[in-house]
């Protein structure tokens, strides 16, 4: 039988800040060659990004991000706080706050860690067709968002150019591409 040591184990567990969007925590470990040291992370819940196309058009969303102090575009995306929900529903609901657009066809394209050097948060990614247009229902959070479609030919040159600079939207469009969806 294989009994090897892990590669960093957990000896103590302590949450030094927690509000109702993160939640962080300090913790004691011991790597495998015996040396102490200690790891921070960073909770938050799972979120949705919606990638919305039709006509050769996508749907971005431009606001204020706070920690960076600036006003970006990137693609719809999302979590609730509160409530534990399924990723599909989620986006359905992320798209439609955001947008107010509704999607036909919603079709899961793929899971990525937001930055596993320091947190565990996921995304869920989803490529949403067949779009039909409504009211939107904007968050606090999200005042003064503004959405818009752009063809994806001016997305490519906003990314290459570094206008557009959020990991989510970059990766996102990154997978799609791959995919050959976008």
């Amino acid at each position: 039988m294989n009994h090897h040591k892990p590669e960093i184990a957990t000896t103590d567990s302590r949450i030094v800040y927690r509000n109702r969007w993160m939640t962080v925590r300090e913790d004691k470990i011991v790597r495998a060659d015996g040396q102490p040291g200690i790891y921070g992370v960073v909770e938050k819940r799972d979120f949705a990004a919606i990638v919305a196309v039709q006509e050769g058009q996508v749907w971005l969303v431009e606001q204020f991000r706070y920690p960076v102090g600036r006003r970006f575009w990137e693609f719809p995306q999302g979590s609730w706080e509160d409530t534990d929900v399924d990723p599909l529903t989620l986006a359905r609901a992320e798209l439609r706050e955001e947008t107010g657009l509704t999607a036909q066809t919603m079709i899961h394209a793929g899971r990525l860690f937001e930055a596993y050097g320091y947190s565990s948060q996921a995304f869920d990614l989803f490529y949403a067709t067949g779009l039909n247009q409504g009211e939107r229902e904007l968050d606090a959070e999200e005042q003064g968002l503004i959405a818009r479609p752009f063809a994806i030919a001016e997305l490519e040159t906003m990314i290459a150019e570094g206008a557009i600079m959020d990991v989510t939207t970059v990766a996102a469009f990154g997978m799609l591409r791959l995919k050959g969806l976008i």
